[in-house]
């Protein structure tokens, strides 16, 4: 996975020097894509879309969010009218072009739903909180039915904990995690060293033993019994922090995560020998993940039995699961294709244009693979699910 020694910044070999000159993987990852005034993420150093580091479903046009915006909908008139406002909550919304790309189609769908509804931004860099505001500002909702609009932290909302849905749309692959080795029979914790040559290489730490037995008592079987020597795959200690402080920032809603994911017997395979680490960077997969620390993407597939166990254990109850190809067309894709056929012959550009952004999003290979996770918290949200697909 490393095959020529990648150089260390020197804002990076600085933090490792305070460390001690060897750090977990998961810290290494925090690193590279959070740090403040370096980190990919934190730094705003991320670029989403055609020409950036790498597409995601909102990037490549608005049908995403206006076939999403349906789904939102359902689940938030469905939530108790007591009077209080509804809380559109998106956790990382990157360039803001999802956030975005919803207030205009709420406004348009559910005028009303505007009137009852604050959007909330949880974003933790300056840079691209900025970016998403000049992103939001461009759209053409009139002032007036613009609802109310914030950026903050999971730690604020708890002090006055809210009510609606929360959106983590490709946030999970991107939460640090570690990383455990099969070395002679037994796994050990992949961290990354700062060598004196000034460059950056895997080593092997012991397993803390709160991850030992974590991984014991988990429904996960890691590694898998035929798993060959140096069988390597992540490990989601990252889930729990992450929902314990969402928990404590909504008192009754759902959450929808949409993201990469595969059952525990598909994620902890002994055919997926390095795990699901990818590096992503100027359109390409695949790069070094030790290489260009904070100008790349670190991503990690979600596990959904680790997820479920951790969302259980802070007061979320999984209420639904869906492919991503499933939902679009159960939210209208069919309809949206058939339509574009009756486009005039000088649209033709824009209906192919938008044709291959369609079926782009039920492409099994890529982004209809997406899973659709909803859990739920508080009573009045016990029984929603997600739309299902009309009967043929």
């Amino acid at each position: 996975m490393n095959p020529t020694p990648a150089v260390c910044p020197a804002w990076l070999a600085s933090l490792f020097q305070q460390a001690g000159g060897v750090v977990s993987f998961r810290q290494y990852m925090e690193w590279a894509l959070f740090d403040p005034n370096h980190g990919y993420y934190g730094a705003g150093q991320v670029r989403i879309g055609p020409g950036g580091d790498f597409a995601t479903s909102p990037s490549i046009g608005p049908d995403f969010a206006e076939l999403l915006a349906q789904q939102l909908i359902e689940l938030l008139q469905a939530l108790p009218g007591d009077g209080r406002r509804l809380s559109l909550v998106e956790i990382g919304p990157g360039e803001g072009d999802l956030a975005a790309d919803l207030l205009q189609a709420i406004h348009e769908l559910d005028p009303e739903l505007m009137g009852r509804l604050e959007l909330v931004l949880v974003e933790r860099s300056s840079a691209l909180r900025s970016r998403q505001q000049q992103r939001i500002a461009a759209t053409k909702i009139n002032k007036a039915f613009m609802p109310p609009l914030r950026w903050c932290s999971l730690e604020e909302l708890a002090a006055a904990p809210v009510q609606g849905v929360v959106l983590a749309h490709e946030l999970l692959d991107a939460l640090p995690v570690d990383r455990v080795v099969l070395k002679a029979g037994r796994l050990q914790l992949q961290g990354v060293v700062l060598q004196n040559s000034g460059c950056l290489d895997w080593c092997l730490l012991p397993l803390p033993e709160p991850m030992a037995e974590a991984i014991a008592t988990s429904d996960c079987s890691v590694p898998p019994a035929d798993a060959p020597e140096g069988w390597c795959s992540e490990w989601h200690g990252c889930y729990g922090s992450w929902l314990q402080n969402l928990s404590a920032a909504i008192d009754q809603g759902v959450l929808l995560v949409i993201d990469y994911a595969l059952e525990a017997e598909r994620f902890y395979s002994s055919r997926r020998a390095e795990g699901t680490l990818m590096a992503y960077g100027g359109g390409a997969a695949g790069l070094d993940p030790l290489a260009s620390p904070g100008a790349q993407d670190l991503t990690s597939h979600v596990c959904i039995e680790s997820l479920n166990a951790a969302a259980a254990s802070q007061g979320w109850q999984l209420l639904d699961q869906r492919r991503q190809g499933e939902m679009v067309l159960a939210l209208g894709l069919a309809e949206r294709l058939h339509a574009l056929q009756q486009l005039p012959p000088q649209k033709l550009p824009e209906a192919l244009q938008r044709r291959e952004a369609l079926l782009r999003l039920v492409d099994p290979a890529g982004l209809g693979e997406f899973r659709w996770l909803l859990y739920g918290r508080g009573a009045g949200a016990s029984s929603l699910s997600l739309k299902a697909a009309p009967d043929i």
